[in-house]
């Protein structure tokens, strides 16, 4: 379980189960346990605030839905999932929860095709995600909302990454677990023959462990993901975007050495690298929220006294 440090007094339904500013999480944790069922609150963190369903069309006329965790600050950090996630994956909602426990607003969505949002589901489509990330950063924009941080998780880490290199104004970036390489990791989703077959089919059914089609990769949306160029588009992040790398040194899914390499080529960068950690940071949520909070409201802080 990983609570934060910062929490005001909260309320919950049952009377046996308050939470107050200071305690310790192993103290949060046994009052929880005792109130609750234990399950419920394995890894993730308590909200203290208020969470409101937005919803941003794209581009492409398409309904993109979030949660905004609103604190009233100016600031708000646009949070991304990864590959055939949602905005509420255990990271993203502790990231988001974790910062608008320190007063800073945080909007978790769902890409189209993914989660609540309109659309269809494609393999690839990194630059269209980008697309829609810049949708809600507009729509925030629209509102006098600054949305300065923008931060991803695996897929959403290179999402995070692509947008600075395309536009601008996004001061601010941290990419958890991005994969460097896009040409790599594909066998392991798709198959060893998985070229092929799209070659020969047109399309690839990746079925799931009772045989039904969880998606369908098509050549073109194969050749999207193929022709993305993570190396090429970080060189076009201007030097005043500060960026952090986070990645686990047992990730399973895309390896550590991804992010080495963006830590050689991004040139405002500061690279972090947590031993032990999986993918999805499973045993180390703490540490990885601890991180991320750590070098956001530094950002801001700068951000602040520049401004002055």
């Amino acid at each position: 379980m990983l609570l934060s440090s910062s929490f005001t007094p909260i309320s919950f339904p049952s009377p046996k189960f308050t939470l107050y500013q200071n305690r310790s999480p192993k103290r949060i944790l046994k009052m929880a346990q005792s109130a609750y069922n234990p399950g419920c609150f394995v890894n993730c963190i308590v909200s203290v605030g208020r969470q409101q369903k937005i919803i941003v069309p794209n581009k492409h006329g398409e309904k993109l839905v979030g949660l905004l965790h609103e604190t009233g600050s100016e600031e708000i950090v646009i949070l991304c999932h990864g590959f055939r996630s949602t905005k509420e994956t255990t990271t993203i909602t502790n990231l988001a929860i974790a910062l608008e426990n320190e007063g800073i607003s945080a909007f978790r969505f769902d890409f189209a095709g993914n989660g609540e949002s309109e659309g269809t589901f494609q393999y690839g489509n990194y630059w269209r995600e980008a697309d829609d990330l810049h949708a809600v950063i507009q729509h925030f924009s629209g509102a006098n909302r600054a949305a300065s941080t923008i931060l991803g998780h695996s897929k959403g880490g290179d999402v995070v990454l692509l947008y600075p290199s395309k536009y601008h104004g996004i001061r601010t970036v941290v990419n958890v677990s991005g994969r460097y390489d896009l040409q790599r990791g594909i066998e392991e989703r798709l198959g060893k023959d998985f070229l092929e077959t799209i070659k020969k089919e047109g399309y690839l059914d990746v079925k799931n462990k009772t045989g039904d089609v969880s998606y369908r990769v098509t050549e073109e949306s194969l050749m999207d993901r193929l022709s993305t160029d993570m190396h090429e588009a970080c060189l076009q992040i201007d030097k005043e975007c500060q960026v952090l790398t986070v990645h686990g040194s047992a990730d399973e899914t895309i390896p550590v050495e991804d992010a080495l390499e963006f830590s050689k080529i991004i040139p405002n960068h500061k690279l972090h690298v947590i031993e032990g950690a999986d993918h999805c940071y499973t045993s180390h949520q703490a540490e990885l929220v601890s991180v991320v909070l750590d070098f956001i409201k530094a950002a801001l802080q700068q951000d602040k006294a520049t401004s002055n």
